[in-house]
């Protein structure tokens, strides 16, 4: 049986655990193994700015940082249930790239 390989991306850990909750209940209401989900390394941007716009005083630095947390979920590929994960109502923070094989 082919599988089907959902990886999810968002900045609030809150919505994306929500996605995943809901994605395991599909697939258990279903009777169908999955694995998963599989917490994959953060993503770490930093970006480091100057205080003062204009360049004069002293040398002082603001820190920003921003955490892309992502997961992985495998399930098999049933057509009644991938059309029910499909229609899970996903916060636009969060992204999700689907692959079957």
């Amino acid at each position: 049986m082919t599988k089907a390989r959902i990886k999810l991306e968002s900045k609030d850990v809150k919505e994306l655990d929500e996605v995943c909750v809901s994605i395991k209940d599909i697939s258990s209401k279903a009777g169908l193994p999955m694995k998963g989900p599989v917490p994959l390394p953060t993503k770490r941007l930093r970006i480091s700015t100057r205080k003062t716009p204009c360049g004069d005083g002293t040398d002082t630095y603001e820190k920003w940082e921003l955490r892309v947390h992502k997961r992985l979920i495998e399930v098999d590929a049933n057509d009644r249930v991938l059309r029910e994960i499909m229609r899970i109502k996903i916060p636009s923070s969060v992204n999700v790239e689907m692959t079957l094989g």
